[in-house]
């Protein structure tokens, strides 16, 4: 898919759209967002090109993503008591110039996430890449990777989704 044939606005939407799913917990509904092949990976490198040759902080395929999604809807998961408050704040929306062979779109973005538990609140920032496939109901996810700014330094019990 071209470029062109996409308005910025458009996927701006989706992205405000799939934040305001993870803050107000609806988990399953960003799960559809998803294709059936789809994956979600946070590298614990900056530069790694690929999760396979290290380890991740994330990985996790379309079966690993339901299983995250049942576990956080478990009233007795530990690492969510109590649950977690978020706000993600999207920003610097790109369309990037070079589609990948898996999705017809590449979209490139920044964030910001807070969350709030136990009395603590962390804040997590890095960049976004998506790999968007285009649906007559619009867009869903081939792929998403979260490029945290400090993926390599101590981080503490991630359990929320970026």
């Amino acid at each position: 898919m071209a470029q062109d044939d996409v308005d910025i606005r458009q996927i701006e939407a989706f992205l405000f759209h799939e934040a305001r799913l993870l803050d107000d917990r609806q988990f399953e509904a960003w799960l559809d967002l998803f294709t059936d092949t789809g994956w979600y990976w946070v590298p614990v490198q900056p530069d790694q090109d690929n999760p396979y040759d290290t380890i991740s902080l994330i990985y996790d395929d379309r079966r690993l993503l339901e299983t995250r999604v049942r576990r956080l809807r478990n009233p007795r998961i530990h690492a969510q008591m109590p649950p977690s408050r978020t706000s993600h704040l999207i920003g610097n929306v790109t369309i990037e110039d070079d589609s990948p062979d898996d999705a017809d779109l590449l979209v490139g973005s920044n964030f910001q996430m807070l969350e709030y538990r136990r009395d603590k609140q962390q804040v997590f920032g890095g960049s976004c890449r998506h790999g968007l496939i285009r649906t007559e109901d619009g867009f869903k996810i081939q792929w998403k990777r979260v490029n945290l700014a400090n993926s390599d330094g101590m981080l503490d019990g991630i359990s929320a989704i970026f």
